[in-house]
This record gives C-alpha cells, structure tokens and sequence, in this order.
C-alpha cells in the first residue's frame, strides 16, 4: 500500500505544469496521498482533511 501511494504521488508530480491554478487539483490530490502516507490529519480535528479545506 505504501509503495503505492507513492508511485500515485511521483505520478501526479510527474503532470504538475507550473501554473498554480491549474494544478490546484493535481496539488490537492498529491496532499491527501501525502498525508494518507504519513498517517496525518489536522490538529484538533477528528475528520481527515476538514480542518485545512482539503
């Protein structure tokens, strides 16, 4: 699963263009798999994401 989700990662990395607005998206996704990796949410929050609008 690990390996996984950073194969998703260096993927979505690999379509990024260098414009901030049409990555948005590409970005969005690439911080989820990150934290989904990491094991991390936000502080003070019990919902995964909710508390950085992600």
């Amino acid at each position: 699963m690990e390996d996984q989700l950073k194969n998703q990662i260096l993927e979505l990395r690999g379509k990024l263009t260098g414009d901030m607005f049409q990555d948005m998206e590409l970005r969005d996704e690439i911080h989820n798999l990150e934290m989904k990796l990491k094991g991390v949410k936000p502080m003070d929050s019990h919902f995964d994401c909710v508390g950085c609008g992600s």
